[in-house]
């Protein structure tokens, strides 16, 4: 509207369940204007105790569902001039399944490409989930079905509850389009008929209640008949532009609504207030305004709020809106008044305790954190910047409430993993994170090695329980974020908690161990198999399996640390056995390499090669000392070459054979995984270039879009990036903080291991480091006679 300024703001309330949205009108114009604003009013909140893995279950109208895709949808929809029903049509053909219905999610037996994200995702998800139990097939005879409007003819017999029949169908559904099929039912037992692909929006043909139903993306259409046995029936749906009919016999016997309509939601509203009440579980929500609306409409689950303002030329009016959350209508609409009613004071209130959390951060003994950062002073602004929104990043991943073992680090989210922590993302910046919280990375690590990390990949820190499948990446984080909290806080008591049954300390030496128990049967034999399944590895690049490099330097670091620690614990025997593996390993290692940046990746059946970020990372960061000057150098040429491009990186060449099957802006030829520009920076300073390191890093924070850096940012063209958003990325990802831990550990020095810590620097050409918390600054170790 011309002469007329809109903002909105945001704030989520700092450890609390509130949201505060604030809107300033002002009237820019040289006269008095009328201004008519409206604005809509959507909570559908659900509560849940169980189901949150990376993928976490999303309430829709019927349950709650795993549909990431569907969510995107609807969140892409929001801001059309019309919106829809966009979650109904999903991106993509898919398979015409009959029967028994699998886990929603990739599936390991029909689809070995590489995973690129595009349309599916794996079933991440808790042991809890209800979403791992596979309903029954439905019994009887399918005679026929209908795609793209051409039936395909059967029978097909479904007798025994796992019956599952794959047709020769692929198919993509969108507006105007439907799927039929004919069938005779021999069972009222419920079960599943038909089902589009194998995904949580899957359109869904099936029998429950002794009723046909149809299901699609959280919505549940049930007809009003029952079913005869033995009588044959068509069951069609049907795409319309905005919606999706049932119809059964050619009689419509329902259609979805708009999901912002009362089906499992409802909208109450009470004077100035607005109530919603979920059906399905014992979640509410209250909405108040700081200046009461002109009218106040209800609709369904969703209100409309109108104001009318006259304004004189330059005048600015504001309007808050207070949103509370909790399992009381009643009390959440007495807190959400409460916030309304002192709307200017509870929102400064939430940027203080912002502001606050952020000074803490950086100041020795706060009340906020069990430790702090080092303040980083630097000539170089964008050096400092990168430095500085690394740490930002972290707290805003922190978590203070999700969790019972106290404040953790979330990996990302919300829109994926809302209480997930990765073994792997979160050892990029170990060390940060032993400064900074020191007492939540010591109980995280007895929660994290209490979970089964030999088939999982992350766990939820809710309800303590594993998450997805194994990394091969696992020994090797979780043994650096041990060795990393003992090397900075000199805690080494921590090694005698117990996890699982056994000692950290017994862990460790079981991962560090896998140099020899998991050595190939195939090669020499002297480096260790990380296995045939590219998902335990970097998921998207199909030859790098087997035995890669990249782990098998991480062994051979490994090794030479737990070496180092038990000497100090006066095992000697032990200690020098573990170093005569390190050394062995180390020189099968360095012997992969080709040169110009490619290592040899062996396989059971002949070798391959790869020119990929990971590799050169590990081995810089851990055998640079067995590396001769030509090989640093060609490292370092390598990396500015084929890796570095203004401001981020390719994880993979773009050169390498391989990329184009690899197109993921994570670990692929497109853009690099969050952690990357941090481990890549820290492997140049190991490499002997902290210059190059430091030029680089003072370009990354350019890379951010929205806020900060997510797991996958993504090329733009011309050197420039952005958080991918194609596929499935987080916007927000803490692997990120890498590029702190690269400041502190490759420019300063600083290292925190168990055959060295205590050493580095505070201050150099890249700045001052001050308040450093750490063994040998401000720290000193706290450490135990040896133990026999």
């Amino acid at each position: 509207m011309d002469g007329v300024d809109v903002e909105t703001e945001t704030r989520l309330e700092y450890e609390g369940a509130q949201v505060l949205w604030r809107i300033l009108v002002t009237n820019t114009s040289d006269m008095d204007r009328r201004v008519d604003l409206e604005q809509e009013v959507l909570a559908p909140i659900a509560y849940s105790d169980v189901d949150w893995g990376w993928l976490y279950g999303t309430p829709w109208s019927a349950g709650h569902h795993h549909d990431f895709y569907a969510t995107e949808r609807v969140r892409a929809d929001v801001l059309s001039d019309r919106p829809g029903q966009p979650h109904l049509v999903a991106e993509g053909a898919r398979q015409i399944r009959l029967g028994r219905p699998r886990i929603p999610g990739i599936q390991r037996d029909e689809d070995a490409a590489p995973m690129l994200l595009d349309t599916a995702l794996p079933a991440h998800i808790t042991p809890d989930s209800p979403s791992r139990t596979r309903p029954p097939a439905a019994r009887g005879t399918v005679q026929a079905v209908r795609v793209s409007g051409e039936w395909i003819a059967g029978p097909w017999e479904l007798r025994q509850p796992d019956d599952e029949v794959v047709l020769d169908a692929v198919v993509a559904f969108e507006p105007l389009t439907s799927v039929s099929m004919r069938v005779v039912v021999d069972s009222l037992d419920d079960g599943v008929l038909l089902t589009h692909g194998n995904h949580p929006d899957s359109l869904q043909f099936a029998v429950e209640g002794g009723r046909f139903v149809c299901r699609i993306a959280g919505e549940r259409i049930v007809a009003d008949q029952s079913v005869e046995l033995l009588s044959a029936y068509e069951l069609e749906a049907s795409f319309g532009e905005d919606h999706l009919v049932f119809n059964l016999d050619g009689i419509e016997v329902g259609r979805t609504a708009p999901w912002w309509g009362g089906q499992r939601w409802s909208a109450e509203g009470r004077e100035a207030t607005v109530v919603v009440t979920d059906a399905s579980s014992t979640a509410r929500s209250a909405v108040a305004f700081s200046v009461a609306p002109h009218e106040l409409r209800v609709e369904g689950q969703r209100a409309l709020a109108s104001w009318r303002l006259d304004l004189a030329p330059g005048e600015t009016v504001e309007l808050g809106v207070a949103l509370a959350i909790g399992e009381n209508g009643d009390e959440v609409e007495e807190r959400a008044v409460m916030t309304a009613r002192s709307f200017d004071e509870q929102f400064a209130a939430v940027a203080e305790a912002w502001r606050t959390l952020w000074r803490h951060a950086f100041t020795p003994g706060n009340t906020t954190h069990s430790g702090h950062l080092p303040a980083f002073e630097s000539t170089s602004p964008g050096l400092a910047k990168t430095y500085y929104l690394g740490a930002l990043l972290m707290l805003y991943m922190r978590n203070t409430i999700v969790s019972p073992i106290g404040p953790v680090f979330l990996t990302g989210g919300p829109r994926l993993g809302a209480t997930t922590t990765f073994y792997w993302d979160q050892s990029e910046w170990a060390r940060a994170g032993a400064m900074l919280e020191p007492a939540g990375i010591r109980a995280w690590i007895v929660a994290a090695l209490a979970q089964p990390y030999d088939r999982s990949h992350s766990f939820d820190t809710r309800g303590l329980q594993p998450v997805g499948n194994h990394y091969a990446a696992n020994d090797h984080a979780l043994f650096t974020i041990v060795e990393h909290y003992v090397g900075t806080t000199g805690d080494e008591s921590v090694l005698f908690e117990e996890a699982a049954g056994r000692s950290v300390l017994d862990h460790l030496r079981e991962m560090a161990g896998r140099a020899v128990t998991g050595r190939a049967a195939y090669g020499d034999g002297r480096l260790v198999d990380l296995g045939s399944d590219a998902w335990e590895l970097l998921e998207c690049v199909p030859n790098y399996r087997d035995v890669v490099v990249s782990f098998n330097a991480g062994y051979a670091g490994m090794s030479r640390s737990i070496a180092a620690l038990l000497h100090r614990l006066g095992l000697d025997a032990e200690a020098e056995a573990a170093a005569a593996v390190a050394e062995e390993l180390a020189d099968a290692v360095i012997g992969q390499y080709l040169g110009d940046g490619r290592w040899s990746i062996e396989h059971p059946d002949g070798s391959d090669s790869i020119a990929h970020c990971l590799d050169t990372e590990l081995v810089a960061a851990h055998l640079a000392d067995r590396l001769s000057e030509a090989q640093r150098a060609g490292l370092v040429a390598f990396v500015e070459r084929e890796l570095i491009d203004g401001d981020w990186m390719r994880a993979l060449a773009p050169s390498d054979p391989v990329a184009p099957f690899s197109d993921r802006p994570d670990h692929g030829a497109a853009g690099a995984f969050a952690a990357w520009p941090g481990a890549t920076s820290y492997a140049l300073a190991c490499l002997g270039r902290p210059d190059l390191a430091a030029e680089f890093l003072s370009r990354v924070h350019r890379a951010r879009s929205g806020a900060l850096w997510g797991q996958a940012v993504e090329a733009r063209g011309g050197g420039a990036f952005w958080v991918a958003e194609r596929g499935v990325s987080n916007r927000d990802s803490n692997a990120a903080s890498a590029v702190t831990e690269s400041v502190l550990a490759g420019l300063f020095g600083i290292r925190a291991g168990f055959a060295e810590s205590g050493s580095g620097e505070t201050e150099n050409e890249f700045g001052t480091l001050r308040n450093v918390r750490a063994v040998g600054f401000d720290l000193e170790a706290k450490l135990l006679a040896p133990r026999q």
